[in-house]
């Protein structure tokens, strides 16, 4: 039986999320068009008769010195001294860059196996993809080498292949019917951040994290209520997020009530929500600390 954590590594919108949640055929990490969705380290848990694979999404690496982004940086590495295997997630759509290079010298210097993935195959060109498999041999060339498109899923099943190849012995450390560890105060943020992030576009998502207030369970009457605050940097932001006449937090609620009443199939769900303005929280400790 082969037992293995899986450290992912990416520039942002590479694909990390969208993998894991193919790979675990569930919705483990959020996705959006937003680059930088995920922020935290997110595990999800894939089991088969081979054993299990846990899988930890990463922030995606991007060279920025704010913060907010620094304190993103410090998950994605931290992960790296946390696994027995590091997968490396390359955009074939984009070519290589100065932190294409950045994550290739970080991962020159970590101790364990390194299998690198060329994503987005169904949509990069041939050329793109021939291209970006010849920077990645040329400054990685240590590294097992595959190319799949984890949107389409395809190539995946080798993928895993390999990385089962590469794990060691062990036993399962979670249930076989366990897709992740998350707590339920997270996942209900996160897809409520999801949804607030898909109704606005520009520099409005960034801007945005999510605080699960209180959870009510009522065994009783067999109903569960939700409170949780949408924040935002400006009023000017929250006016957008709220939108004319509550139209836009309307359509937030109902797009996040549908995901969360999944959680809880056989409860009367009432998602209550607010927005907040909290000014330039991504430079307070005290809330990045609390969030990342």
């Amino acid at each position: 039986m082969k037992s293995a954590s899986i450290s992912i590594i990416g520039r942002p919108s590479s694909g990390k999320s969208t993998l894991v949640n193919t790979i675990c055929e569930r919705k483990v990490s959020i996705t959006a068009q937003t680059p930088q969705t995920t922020r935290n380290a997110i595990r999800g848990i894939y089991t088969d008769q081979r054993g299990q694979l846990i899988l930890t999404d990463t922030p995606g690496y991007h060279l920025n010195d704010q913060k907010f982004n620094l304190k993103l940086q410090q998950t994605a590495l931290k992960a790296l001294d946390e696994c027995d295997l590091v997968l490396y997630i390359v955009d074939a759509t984009r070519s290589g860059g100065k932190e294409e290079s950045a994550i290739i010298e970080i991962l020159k210097q970590v101790k364990r196996p390194v299998v690198a993935a060329v994503n987005k195959t169904d949509i990069a060109s041939a050329e793109q993809v021939a291209e970006t498999k010849a920077f990645i041999t040329d400054l990685l060339d240590t590294a097992a080498l595959l190319q799949i498109s984890a949107s389409a899923d395809e190539g995946v099943d080798d993928l895993l292949i390999e990385l089962f190849r590469l794990s060691p012995e062990g036993p399962l450390h979670y249930g076989e019917e366990e897709f992740t560890d998350q707590p339920l105060e997270f996942r209900v943020s996160e897809i409520i951040r999801e949804k607030a992030i898909q109704s606005v576009s520009q520099e409005i998502p960034h801007a945005i994290f999510v605080e699960v207030i209180d959870i009510e369970h009522d065994e009783e009457n067999k109903s569960i209520w939700i409170r949780a605050a949408i924040n935002v940097e400006k009023e000017s932001q929250k006016g957008i997020l709220v939108g004319r006449g509550g139209a836009n937090i309307k359509k937030i609620r109902v797009a996040a009530f549908k995901e969360i009443k999944q959680i809880f199939p056989t409860l009367s769900l009432t998602l209550d929500l607010r927005v907040k303005a909290v000014s330039r929280w991504r430079r307070k400790d005290m809330i990045l600390s609390k969030i990342l």
